[in-house]
């Protein structure tokens, strides 16, 4: 059984959707690079929020009985052959609509209106003036700063609709049906740019869209849990520990919810960060007492790494053998029907897995119909409706420590794609040592919880040093930082050069093969966050 089939035939999501929240707004995904961020900020006012895919039938919107809805912004025009769709059934819901972008010009083109590209494209913050008041913009300014993304411009309204705010180059940057609860929005709300941003989308689901806002993560932990009881009966379920912070969370989650029908495999595949392996040791063998089954592969996956250089060729080699060494060891465990994996909401989304979701298929996520279908287990994902940092709330309240749930993210081939050429034990011992000062300084520094993402990277230059009265020819490493707010762009961490300072000074006197430190200040795009 795949994990795609395994998830649709046990009704995983669709089952959530139905009946887990009595509460919800959807967001029409036309493609917008910030369509997740508008669930997220919908879900910082408590109101459970999911993406769909833009052309879901109005029958099945009905079904779902959603509070409102949200049209997200998107890269198409309108007017294009081709260019997405939604189901003008949707305006005879009865259910109040709010379009952003791309969302606005298809309802007002659908509507009668004309949407065509604008003399001047607006990228970047605008002025906007309120024209008289408004629901949507109650308890706001009557001039604020927003953040405009757009080539086309509404041009021409039909007779349904007002505009309701302008802009020094859009006439229509918020417009308003006559008779129907259908709002849009020109510009993006949901990025902090726009100042008032929150409050407009705070507005449209409390007091246009009456939604109570009274969702909330923690009170979902109990209806999780009996949710596995149910499912899981008297079956053993195994979950496969990475030491990271989404599948720490399953497991802390599947303890509390079966005890010890819950079995975990840690797979040491010798790529892991210093200390890391004791960690996941005593958590979940000590603190938690699961049934730990910890495997020693490091000489396994070393031996099947020697000489590769290509990044992809790594992936592809740790991935293959995780699968086999995961596979033998899932033997031994009698009576396990089911295999629990962290997969989060923007994997589901980023995936096309979701049956209701978004259409495209960006990237096949590690987590989603990652594990081939001879393993043979249904799959249990609990995590599937929730956001990292949800993620990370929901780990504090199963008693997790502070420092596991709040650490950074750590890539699934580990040590060996921040490891530049080929991975051998000399290099990565190098490397762990420097990545453990980097986050040794920023803990110090009281950097380290301002920062998203930051390691070292060894990479496969040597150049020339002195130490003492020698002359040395070493290697360098590259120190990575950076913020972001959904792992999809990201900006370099102006470090203060004080903390590089001790870092680089710690790197050099301690780390012997090392001789020069650098500081990456790419952003990402056109970089990546990770360098392979």
């Amino acid at each position: 059984m795949t994990a795609s089939s395994s998830a649709a035939g046990s009704g995983a999501f669709r089952g959530s959707l139905d009946t887990h929240h009595e509460e919800r707004v959807l967001v029409l995904d036309f493609g917008g690079q910030t369509a997740q961020l508008i669930a997220r900020r919908l879900r910082d006012e408590n109101v459970f929020c999911q993406l769909v895919r833009p052309d879901l039938p109005a029958s099945r919107i009905k079904e779902l009985t959603p509070k409102g809805l949200i049209l997200s912004g998107g890269p198409a025009s309108v007017y294009e052959e081709g260019s997405p769709k939604a189901d003008p059934g949707i305006f005879d819901l009865g259910i109040p609509i709010l379009g952003i972008c791309y969302g606005m010009q298809w309802f007002c083109h659908a509507l009668g209106g004309k949407v065509a590209p604008g003399e001047k494209r607006e990228f970047g913050l605008a002025q906007c003036a309120v024209n008289g008041a408004n629901p949507l913009f109650k308890d706001l300014p009557a001039n604020s700063v927003v953040w405009m993304s757009h080539g086309d411009q509404v041009l021409n309204l039909s007779e349904q609709f007002n505009s309701i705010a302008t802009t020094e180059t859009c006439p229509h940057a918020a417009v308003q049906h006559k008779t129907r609860a259908i709002y849009g929005l020109q510009f993006h709300p949901e990025v902090t740019h726009s100042e008032y941003g929150q409050q407009m989308l705070r507005n449209f689901v409390k007091n246009i869209c009456r939604c109570a806002g009274t969702w909330k993560i923690e009170s979902l932990l109990e209806r999780e849990i009996e949710s596995i009881r149910n499912r899981v009966g008297k079956s053993r379920v195994i979950c496969g520990l990475s030491g990271g912070v989404d599948s720490s969370v399953v497991a802390a989650l599947l303890y509390r919810a079966i005890g010890d029908q819950l079995s975990c495999i840690f797979v040491n595949n010798g790529m892991l960060r210093k200390g890391e392996a004791e960690e996941v040791r005593f958590e979940f063998g000590e603190h938690f007492k699961t049934d730990l089954h910890v495997v020693d592969a490091s000489q396994l996956f070393l031996s099947g790494l020697k000489g590769v250089t290509e990044p992809q060729t790594k992936r592809k080699t740790i991935g293959k053998l995780f699968i086999d060494v995961f596979k033998e060891e899932a033997k031994s465990i009698p009576d396990a029907h089911f295999l629990a994996q962290g997969t989060l909401y923007p994997d589901v989304i980023e995936s096309g897995s979701n049956p209701d979701g978004p259409a495209a298929s960006i990237k096949l996520h590690h987590n989603v119909g990652g594990l081939p279908k001879e393993l043979g287990f249904e799959l249990i994902e609990p995590l599937r409706d929730f956001f990292k940092d949800e993620v990370r709330r929901m780990g504090l309240a199963l008693g997790l420590p502070e420092h596991l749930v709040w650490r950074h993210p750590f890539p699934g081939p580990g040590l060996a794609v921040r490891c530049l050429g080929e991975v051998t034990e000399p290099r990565l011992a190098i490397l762990r040592e420097c990545d453990a000062i980097v986050i040794e300084e920023l803990r110090a520094a009281g950097l380290y919880r301002q920062i998203n993402q930051a390691f070292a990277v060894l990479l496969p230059v040597q150049s020339v040093g002195v130490m003492g009265d020698a002359r040395t020819y070493e290697s360098t490493i590259a120190i990575r930082a950076v913020t972001t707010d959904d792992f999809m762009t990201a900006d370099w961490f102006r470090m203060p050069f004080d903390v590089l300072q001790r870092m680089s000074t710690r790197i050099t006197n301690a780390v012997r093969g090392v001789n020069r430190v650098v500081y990456d200040i790419s952003s990402k795009p056109p970089s990546t966050i990770e360098w392979e």
